[in-house]
């Protein structure tokens, strides 16, 4: 495990922006009106993740990004200039899985239950889920986005960043120790530096427009594969915490 990295953005990028992704790009403003920003409070400290909007008033995320109290900034681009687009709206209720394991990194996957319903708009709209007998393929081309680093030490940015990641064989992520291959996805080819990295946790990896994946750890050197919650997997969980609420 001292070679996992959980992508948290702590109280410094917090201070002086999001980071964003390595070796993608930034995205349209306002075309992947799914994703979220999240404000995450925890002992008196702060820092960030992405989530997405699955239901008007439900945002996904990684079960590591739990807090004391989280605020939902939706409609965002530029994370630090406020826009009209923008909808922040406070957590009502954290689910995170049950079974989430931080030391092997297992089920990371929470459900943030909203105060108040988001206004759709071309800005904001949520994103299908895959669903249990949607089995995603090796080889296959997906999109993960969000606010994380370009690279190690490079600097950050405010802006959404998006990058195509391809979907590898599980025995790519052997390095991983944990990686279970029921729940996980191991996603980025090792010989590209195209990857996700701290400030991405818990945004979504989006294949042919639906969500099949939320990001969750990386190598701490930041080269490609990482590991993806498989959503897939955790559909009958899901749609039971969204039916009793």
């Amino acid at each position: 495990m001292k070679f996992l990295l959980l992508l948290l953005t702590f109280l410094l990028s917090h201070e002086i922006g999001a980071d964003e992704i390595i070796g993608g790009k930034e995205s349209r403003p306002h075309s992947r009106p799914y994703m979220a920003f999240l404000d995450i409070e925890s002992n008196n400290s702060w820092h960030n993740c992405g989530g997405f909007l699955i239901r008007r008033d439900f945002v996904m995320t990684a079960a590591h990004c739990a807090g004391d109290s989280i605020t939902v900034k939706l409609g965002a681009h530029n994370v630090r200039k406020p826009e009209k687009t923008w909808q922040t709206i406070n957590v009502r209720r954290q689910f995170p899985h049950p079974e989430y394991d931080d030391e092997k990194v297992l089920n990371d996957i929470m459900l943030l239950k909203l105060e108040k319903k988001a206004k759709l708009t071309r800005a904001v709209r949520p994103v299908p889920l895959g669903s249990r007998f949607d089995w995603i393929s090796p080889g296959q081309e997906c999109l993960a986005v969000g606010w994380g680093r370009t690279g190690q030490l490079l600097p950050v940015s405010d802006t959404l960043q998006e990058v195509e990641l391809t979907l590898m064989n599980p025995s790519d992520c052997i390095d991983f120790g944990s990686f279970d291959e029921r729940s996980q996805l191991c996603v980025g080819n090792p010989n590209s530096r195209k990857s996700v990295f701290k400030g991405d946790s818990g945004g979504p990896l989006v294949c042919s427009d639906v969500a099949q994946g939320i990001a969750s750890y990386a190598h701490i050197n930041a080269k490609p594969p990482s590991g993806f919650t498989r959503i897939a997997h955790y559909r009958s969980w899901i749609d039971q915490i969204l039916k009793a609420n």
